[in-house]
Order: structure tokens, then sequence, then C-alpha cells
């Protein structure tokens, strides 16, 4: 279940954060990409957890 909820949870940011980049303002295109990013590391965890399954 933890593998769900991180993919979704990275979806999420993924998607706020390339709208954030879209922006015309210098500081919240910077912090689009940060979020970005952090879905990236979300989804990435997700693989893990699933890949390991109950052995973490």
């Amino acid at each position: 279940m933890g593998e769900f909820t991180e993919k979704v949870k990275g979806n999420a940011n993924e998607a706020v954060g390339n709208v954030k980049q879209e922006s015309n303002n210098p500081e919240t295109r910077a912090e689009g990409r940060k979020q970005e990013k952090k879905g990236e590391a979300q989804q990435l965890k997700g693989e893990v957890e699933g890949k390991l399954g109950n052995d973490i």
C-alpha cells in the first residue's frame, strides 16, 4: 500500500511543480522545480518499496 501512496504523492507533486514552473515569478518557478524533484523522488521511493515488498 505504501508503494501506491508514494507514487500518487509523487505524481501530484510533479504536476503541481510543473504548473508552478509556468509562473512569471522566478521564486515560484524555483519552488516548482524543487517540488517536481520531490515528486520524482517519491515515485522512486514507491518503486523501491514495491520491489522490496514487505521486506522493509
